[in-house]
């Protein structure tokens, strides 16, 4: 089965979804709204799930030459006290891979490679959805429809899109804690390749990336909205005291490269990932907090699942009915796993809490730990037939 495709968002979601339906023959265009390529934000770990999906899409070994792997870290209390040891090595032996961290621009651009250069309509805001005919659908661009057969939608958490199909849904909520993060503006010789450290409603955490340099993050609980003059100054202030290296990855970060964003979440899942001839993927879909590591992750087993579906299945709407079935189930649990894993993790606050999971985390066994991760990162992607393609 072939047929046209418009994707809303060219975010990591997007380009992937767009790379699974080019694979098995469709023909596709990709609108962003941004005027240049998205490539705004920091770094990115990616589970063995995630990397499993890439494969799939024949992008996999790519990622995986341009990343870093994690092999060394942990979580840690913010006495550099260590609550639990990440052994990437037995990762890698259960999953095949280790999880590995990335640039987001990086993965953003070997995604794009994948695609023509005629495949992308950037600058343009989809507002709304253009339906005149049950067998076709499309979306108003400034210089008229662009129709197809199906609509996929990976327009990110406030998705206008999901919110013309589901106007009863209540849309995202605010998951009370904020995210600031950078990339270093050097490299720096750091003694493991992954760390998380909690603190009371903070967490900060660094990833290593293949050049050296590393992204580092501080979520914290706050109220919504709330902005800093002196980002950098409220984050060295916050975490004077914590072990290295948070201090020496604060001091190698320009003010200029602090990213600033508040935590959204569909709190309430959706009753379905699909309505007609559209189908929503990646955040527009189940938006997750990233205690897990799994959002983009998420988001590229759509797209896999996705190309997947249409391939084999006899009609659209079989095709799309399977992509609900698989995904759905499988999006928001991981979604409901994540928000248990910010509030015994980096939002509590009280001393009594902290120091019950503390003393938890130190007591779990490391195959129960591991356990944990497999759960959600031990995925078998679909095999996704390549097509000779039209366009």
């Amino acid at each position: 089965m072939g047929g046209t495709a418009v994707v809303v968002g060219g975010g990591i979601g997007g380009l992937a979804a767009a790379i699974g339906l080019r694979r098995i023959g469709w023909r596709v265009r990709v609108v962003e709204r941004a005027a240049v390529p998205a490539d705004a934000g920091a770094g990115i770990s990616l589970h063995a799930n995630g990397l499993r999906a890439l494969d799939a899409l024949g992008a996999g070994a790519a990622v995986r030459a341009a990343a870093r792997p994690q092999y060394t870290g942990g979580t840690r209390t913010p006495s550099g006290r260590r609550l639990a040891r990440m052994d990437g090595r037995a990762l890698e032996r259960a999953l095949g891979t280790p999880i590995v961290g990335i640039r987001r621009s990086v993965l953003h651009r070997l995604l794009r490679e994948r695609l023509p250069d005629d495949c992308p309509y950037i600058g343009a805001t989809v507002p709304s959805l253009y339906r005149s005919d049950p067998a076709e659908v499309g979306v108003p661009l400034p210089d008229g429809v662009m129709a197809a057969d199906l609509v996929v939608a990976a327009d990110g958490v406030h998705s206008r899109l999901r919110a013309q199909l589901f106007p009863d849904h209540p849309g995202p909520s605010y998951s009370g804690s904020t995210v600031l993060r950078a990339i270093t503006r050097s490299p720096l010789n750091l003694s493991t390749d992954f760390e998380l450290t909690w603190g009371a409603g903070a967490e900060f955490g660094h990833i290593g990336l293949a050049d050296g340099h590393a992204e580092w993050h501080a979520v914290l609980n706050s109220p919504p909205g709330v902005r800093h003059r002196d980002p950098l100054g409220m984050l060295r202030r916050r975490f004077d005291g914590w072990h290295e290296p948070v201090r020496t990855l604060l001091a190698a970060t320009r003010p200029e490269d602090v990213l600033h964003h508040d935590i959204h979440e569909l709190a309430t899942p959706l009753p379905s990932f699909v309505l007609g001839r559209v189908v929503l993927l990646g955040d527009a879909a189940h938006a997750m907090t990233p205690n897990l590591g799994q959002g983009a992750c998420q988001a590229l087993e759509d797209a896999a699942s996705l190309a997947a579906a249409l391939a084999e299945a006899p009609s659209l709407a079989q095709a799309l009915a399977r992509y609900d079935g698989e995904r759905r189930p499988r999006a928001q649990a991981v979604a409901r796993a994540a928000r248990r894993a910010g509030r015994l993790g980096q939002q509590l606050s009280g001393p009594l809490a902290i120091g019950l999971r503390d003393t938890a985390m130190r007591l779990v066994p490391a195959r129960a730990a591991m356990r944990t991760i497999l759960r959600h990162a031990d995925w078998t992607p679909p095999v996704i037939p390549v097509v000779d393609r039209a366009s």
